[in-house]
């Protein structure tokens, strides 16, 4: 029998790594990553390109065993419960931890409702109220006032960061309780990535928060800690310091963070 992780109520929720290794075939790319995420907080993930930030994160809700080849050893527990554990179902845990990409993936032939609401249809989960999800979950993701006189619409009608903002809608409308955030405001203007910014710390009071970026003041405007992850001469990637943000970027303990967080490399 699959055992499920799904609760009555998806609060937000305690995840935690420990001993995480990740390979791509023979090549390891991640080693010994041990991080804790707590409830009701954003933790920001920096490093250069190509330490492993996004296939950590991919880890988190078991995004990466999609990739032929991977391979992952160690434990990822959500409220005190390995996601990897034999019999645990990957598309109930993709349901509790959401995922919002680099780049808007909103689905082309869909209207901007039928994107909100694309999730439980394809998973058939059920809601009695679907017009009161669809506004609730577009309220939460800050672009409601932008979209409720166009709902109808194709959702490629909508700017680049309007379409970030309904991605991350859609993901809400599976009342997850972690959001893991992957560069989101990458592709984005100045304006988009403030109002993504603004929704990430209205949605840090509800859920518990992972996000990979390069931006390092946006890192410090939206995060409560921070983990920096290096690779060195050929080595698989770890984490160098993990700390409050303030810390990692004020007082950095590791020469090699201050040398990154101050623009040193990287």
């Amino acid at each position: 029998m699959v055992e499920t992780l799904l609760t009555e109520s998806n609060a937000a929720s305690h995840l935690e790594a420990r001993g995480v290794h990740v390979w791509f075939g023979q090549r390891q790319v991640l080693q010994d990553v041990n991080l804790v995420f707590p409830s009701n907080q954003v933790t920001a993930l920096i490093g250069p390109s190509g330490c492993g930030k996004s296939t950590f994160i991919r880890t988190l809700n078991r995004m990466h065993e999609l990739i032929p080849g991977a391979g992952f050893a160690g434990q990822i527990l959500l409220d005190g419960k390995d996601i990897y554990e034999d019999g645990t179902d990957a598309v109930d845990v993709r349901l509790r931890v959401g995922m919002v990409f680099q780049k808007p993936n909103p689905f082309p032939t869909m209207s901007i409702r039928e994107n909100v609401l694309a999730g439980l249809r394809l998973t058939g989960k059920k809601n009695p109220n679907m017009d009161e999800l669809v506004e609730t979950s577009l309220r939460r993701a800050s672009i409601w006032n932008e979209v409720k006189d166009r709902l109808n619409d194709p959702a490629l009608s909508l700017s680049g960061g309007q379409q970030q903002r309904l991605c991350i809608a859609r993901s809400l409308a599976m009342d997850p309780a972690v959001l893991l955030m992957d560069e989101p405001c990458s592709a984005l203007d100045p304006g988009s990535t403030r109002r993504v910014e603004e929704t990430i710390e209205e949605l840090a009071d509800q859920m518990t928060i992972v996000i990979v970026t390069h931006n390092m003041q946006q890192a410090q405007r939206v995060s409560h800690q921070t983990a920096f992850f290096l690779s060195e001469d050929g080595n698989p990637g770890g984490v160098v310091e993990f700390g409050t943000t303030e810390q990692v970027f004020n007082q950095p303990v590791d020469p090699r963070t201050n040398d990154y967080v101050n623009g040193h490399f990287g």
